[in-house]
């Protein structure tokens, strides 16, 4: 595989990091003898050009959809499957979880293998193989991977897996078991707490909002239940299988052919409901006695990832929370000390998710924490970004993808995302291009269209005793229990 590609090196920092700001009247912006530089590379207009190398595709006749990538430096291969229309944004209203535990039962039996047949075999070909349904994603994945040399194999038995699950009811019962665990431990921390609350504040009653099975929900679910899902949803007009690494696209045919046939289902996946930001600022307080941290997170939704303003939006989050060099980063933990680290990160999918900031600091220091989260909130919108600044952004970006093109799975990823998105097929030869074309009034621009600040959407986990005075000069509070259930309040 050959990546041809020209650029001069972005600035090389240290943590402490930040551009030159002007300082503000009342405002706690990072003075000079802050930022450090080190290895500073020279000031050029030259930027990443490359042209990523482009899979060999091929579409089956019962619609799969198959990229190839070579790649001879390993003697490596992976496969990834996506198929769209089996991830949980798609489960029934009353069955959340359905698609999670399909995908988590694939491994645990066919006709001709048991659970730790499976297992075994698997680890004697030296592979690994995953799959999952992540909540919010209207996807399953199957992962699998091993050495080029035994690939027939590993690619037959990941095949078993996916065409001939049994679902068997022993397995089944195990799983449950375990879950109704992971559902009682999930309520003890805080991470959990505030996912769940945030993407209900922000999605509403879209699917998107729900983050967790129910033990109601388990109850229900039986093998038939899991066999129709498969049944309907496990079809190969939805998938696309990516194989990257020490393999040919002949050999990869050869090994298709060999295995057994994926007819085809009931049609192509619709596209995912529309989300829509919500509108008014929500306030939601997830109550845990005795706490001595807060976890916040603050957004709303923004964009989908066809959107035109999705580069631009990537880089006004880089420059507000993409990382330790970033506003979030300097100001809460390198000036204030309040956290190990704030952040920012937008979600994008085929339906708009929302750009979010976080961080986690000490209670005595969430005051002062929200202060700093809402000035540099506003600091985005309402003032241009300096010209320093902004390029210094840019460059991370791009020498962030630049690194990332050494990696065949995720040069695999890259190809799978045109797909599923319907990109260009240059779209990632000029991606750094694009981004490198971003100017502080675009920055500016979206930042005011898709963050404002009167519909933020708010949420703290700690304390309430000590947060909620806190959080009310923000707006109308909302006091929730650990169990998620709404909480009187004096």
């Amino acid at each position: 595989m050959n990546i041809n590609f020209k650029f001069v090196a972005p600035l090389a920092v240290s943590a402490a990091l930040i551009a030159q700001v002007p300082q503000d009247p009342g405002s706690k912006a990072i003075p000079l003898s802050k930022v450090e530089r080190k290895n500073k590379a020279p000031v050029s207009s030259e930027i990443l050009r490359v042209k990523l190398p482009k899979p060999v595709e091929m579409t089956l006749p019962n619609g799969l959809n198959v990229l190839v990538l070579e790649d001879h430096r390993l003697p490596l291969v992976t496969a990834r499957l996506t198929i769209l229309g089996a991830g949980a944004l798609n489960d029934p209203a009353d069955l959340p979880g359905l698609a999670n535990v399909t995908a988590a039962m694939l491994k645990e039996g066919t006709p001709t293998r048991s659970s730790k047949q499976i297992a075994e075999e698997t680890e004697k070909l030296g592979a690994a193989i995953a799959a999952q349904a992540p909540w919010g994603s209207e996807s399953a994945t199957l992962t699998a991977s091993g050495l080029s040399d035994n690939a027939a194999q590993w690619i037959a038995l990941a095949s078993d897996v996916l065409l001939n699950p049994s679902f068997p009811a022993s397995e089944l019962d195990k799983l449950k078991q375990r879950m109704r665990v992971q559902l009682q431990q999930q309520r003890s921390t805080a991470g959990f707490l505030m996912q769940e609350r945030f993407n209900r504040a922000v999605y509403g009653d879209h699917p998107a909002g729900i983050t967790s099975a129910t033990e109601q929900a388990l109850d229900k679910i039986t093998p038939a239940m899991l066999a129709e899902w498969h049944k309907s949803r496990y079809v190969p007009e939805n998938a696309i299988l990516g194989i990257a690494g020490d393999i040919s696209p002949e050999a990869v045919m050869q090994m298709l052919q060999a295995l057994p046939e994926w007819k085809a289902g009931p049609g192509k996946a619709a596209l995912p409901a529309a989300t829509k930001p919500a509108r008014g600022r929500g306030i939601f307080l997830v109550d845990r006695p005795g706490s001595v941290q807060t976890d916040v997170e603050i957004g709303n939704i923004a964009i989908n990832r066809m959107d035109s303003d999705y580069v631009p939006m990537v880089v006004m989050d880089r420059i507000v929370g993409g990382g330790a060099s970033a506003r979030l980063f300097m100001n809460l933990r390198e000036i204030h000390g309040y956290t190990y680290g704030a952040y920012s990160q937008l979600v994008a999918r085929r339906y708009a998710g929302p750009w979010i900031a976080q961080g986690s600091m000490r209670t005595d220091a969430t005051a002062g924490a929200m202060t700093e989260f809402m000035n540099e909130i506003n600091r985005i919108r309402d003032k241009a970004v300096p010209e320093t600044e902004l390029e210094e952004s840019k460059r991370s970006i791009v020498a962030s993808f630049a690194l990332s093109l050494e990696r065949p799975d995720q040069l695999l990823d890259y190809a799978i995302t045109l797909k599923v998105y319907g990109l260009p097929a240059d779209y990632w030869d000029t991606y750094p291009a694009k981004i490198m074309a971003i100017t502080a009034e675009q920055v500016q621009r979206v930042a005011r269209k898709y963050i404002v600040p009167d519909d933020l959407q708010i949420v703290a986990v700690g304390d309430a005793a000590k947060l909620k005075p806190v959080l009310d000069k923000y707006g109308a509070v909302q006091v929730f229990e650990t169990s998620g259930k709404p909480k009187a309040t004096p």
